[in-house]
Order: C-alpha cells, then structure tokens, then sequence
C-alpha cells in the first residue's frame, strides 16, 4: 500500500532534531507540523514570515490572519516571531534553516529538482522554492513517485524547468524512501506492502538496492 499524506509527513518529522530550524514547503510538507515527535524542540519557518509555527488550529483556535505561505491557517507556539517577508528571506539565504521540506514534480539521479513550472498549465510563479534550495544544505523532497497519468517523477534527467542542480540528496515519495548517491537513486526503506519490484518499476532514474531494504514502521 502507498503511504497516505499524513504517513510521508510522519516519516519525514523523524528527522527533525531537537533545536532544528525547519522550513516546510507548500503541500505535504505543511503537514509536518502536526507530528513533532514528542520531547524535542524545533522552530518551524514559514517563508511569509512566521517562525514557531505550530500544528494547524482547531475550530476554537482558527485566525483568518495566521496563515502559512500556502495561505493555509495555522498556530503559532510560544516564543513564537512574526516578521517581514524580506527578513524571512534574509534568514533563507543566510543559511539560517536546519532543513527543508519541498514538494517536487521531478528530481533527477544527478540531485537536480524541478519544482515550479509546468508548460503550458497556468502557474502562480516560483515562491521561495529556488531561495530555499540555494540556501540550504539539508533538503528532503516530498512528493507522489509517479504523476497523475502514472509517470515516474523519479528520472535520469529531469524534463522540466529545474529550481535547483545537484542540491537534493533525499527523496520520500509514497513508495519508498531514496538517497541519491553517485548519479543513481539508493533504496532504503520501502512503504509497508509495496515491493522493491514495484518500487524499481516505478522509477526511471538508475536504482540501487541494497541487500536489505527495510519496511518504514507506523504506529
């Protein structure tokens, strides 16, 4: 079985880490959010300028004027800053964020992501998407292995007009978790009841797989 929404978002706030500053992208990554492992710390960064962001809000907690940059309402937790869009750019490009969580439409073998156009289909612009890969180190994307018509958006070269070359290094689809590694795609976890047979069949770029390739674990 593919991983829902909210399993990719589970997966991917294991890797947050106590005083970690963590940017999430439009999409799946807001979800994020929600599932901070207990007992650690991290500061969530919207790129419309809120830092200590906290989980989406309960009817009782709703404000139409706290939103996320994907115009989703949200919370903030104590200590919480709101700010000027140019400072939480400024914090972007200094290098400031711990790691970023991005939705994509294609990465490549050779860590290349295309994250912000579509041709021919009406797009609102970039974001912060190239800002974000420019400025980080530590990047996950998060995204469906296969588009809508049933395309691998795991590639050899991505087709699509790039947001960033060489900058991503992890990838969790709905299938699997990858790394990418000397121009290929390395499994090392695959979603509960998917194959690694289904899994290569799905993916266009190169794919290594290891020896043994565990199956990611919910609660």
């Amino acid at each position: 079985m593919a991983l829902t929404r909210e399993q990719m978002a589970q997966r991917i706030a294991r890797e947050l880490q106590d005083g970690f500053y963590v940017n999430l992208g439009i999409g799946i990554p807001t979800l994020v959010a929600n599932y901070v492992p207990e007992g650690i710390e991290v500061m969530l960064q919207s790129e419309n300028g809120l830092l200590g962001m906290g989980p989406f809000p309960t009817e009782a907690e709703l404000d139409a004027d706290m939103i996320n940059a994907g115009k989703q309402t949200v919370t903030a937790l104590p200590g919480a800053s709101i700010f000027s869009s140019a400072e939480s750019f400024a914090m972007i490009r200094g290098g400031h964020v711990d790691l970023t969580v991005l939705g994509a439409f294609e990465v490549d073998v050779q860590g290349n992501i295309a994250s912000w156009m579509i041709p021919g289909k009406l797009v609102k612009g970039m974001g912060g998407a190239m800002d974000l890969v420019a400025g980080a180190e530590n990047i996950i994307v998060v995204m469906t292995h296969a588009s809508k018509d049933g395309e691998s958006k795991l590639l050899p070269r991505c087709s699509l007009p790039l947001t960033g070359a060489g900058c991503i290094r992890r990838v969790l689809t709905d299938l699997a978790y990858l790394e990418i590694e000397n121009g290929a795609f390395v499994l090392r976890e695959r979603a509960p009841g998917v194959s690694v047979e289904q899994i290569r069949a799905m993916t266009a770029g190169e794919l290594v797989v290891p020896d043994e390739v565990p199956e990611m674990q919910f609660a």
